[in-house]
């Protein structure tokens, strides 16, 4: 077994499938509100995660921080030290289209990204990451059931969040990406190159076009829609 230097669970702690939001007090949020059960197997660093079951399934909820590199590390342990196989990213996002409103669901078919994150792999070409279809085709049916509205298309996962180009925004904007956040990409290229299954949806917090923005309030509690929809997907897993 591969060690782990930044989650330091027990072997068999950690559930094939887990839920990952940036904010690990979010974790404690949703394995407090919303599994059964619900054991914390880690506080290394303080990114929390708990194991619990959501109608009788047994899930994890896993804290991934901020940005691409904190994503990678997390969710790189979690498939190569623990054998996870469906990892499910839930988090907040901006719209970079009028139409998609604040809270609106959205989940990410593909991400694209300014990062060069690929290019360790040393490929012959640019890898477009792009979501497990099952998964997906589990966030739809469950979004569908609780009549949660969501979108899907693709996102683009930036390095950077105070752009010094205001209008870099536009560019993506113009080729149809619907939202933009800062992990999903390095959790597609993780799953693909290491065989496991991956997800990313998220809840629009600012609108781009707009200029609306939730509150930091409304950030923390306002995602329930999203965090149901997501642990529906149980149901079809």
């Amino acid at each position: 077994m591969a060690e782990s230097l930044h989650i330091g669970a027990k072997p068999g702690e950690i559930a094939e499938t887990v839920f990952m939001p940036g904010d690990p007090l979010r974790a404690k949020f949703i394995a407090e509100n919303f599994l059964e059960d619900a054991k914390c197997y880690t506080t290394v660093r303080n990114m929390l995660g708990y194991t619990g079951t959501y109608k009788g399934k047994r899930v994890s909820v896993q804290g991934s921080g901020m940005g691409m590199p904190s994503m990678a590390i997390y969710s790189h342990e979690l498939i190569e030290v623990y054998g996870c196989r469906n990892i499910i990213r839930i988090g907040s996002a901006g719209s970079y289209q009028e139409d998609v409103n604040l809270k609106d669901i959205v989940i990410a078919e593909s991400a694209s990204t300014d990062s060069n994150f690929q290019y360790t792999y040393d490929l012959p070409g640019s890898f477009a990451p792009c979501a497990d279809f099952g998964l997906l085709h589990a966030a739809w049916h469950s979004a569908e059931k609780l009549q949660h509205p969501v979108r899907v298309g693709n996102v683009v996962s930036v390095d950077v969040f105070y752009d010094d180009d205001p209008d870099t925004w536009k560019r993506w904007s113009k080729m149809g990406v619907l939202a933009v956040e800062m992990e999903a990409c390095a959790l597609y290229l993780n799953a693909a190159r290491m065989g496991a299954k991956a997800l990313a949806m998220m809840t629009i917090s600012d609108n781009f076009v707009t200029g609306q923005r939730l509150t930091v309030e409304e950030r923390e509690k306002g995602f329930s829609d999203m965090i149901e929809t997501a642990l529906g997907m149980t149901e079809y897993l």
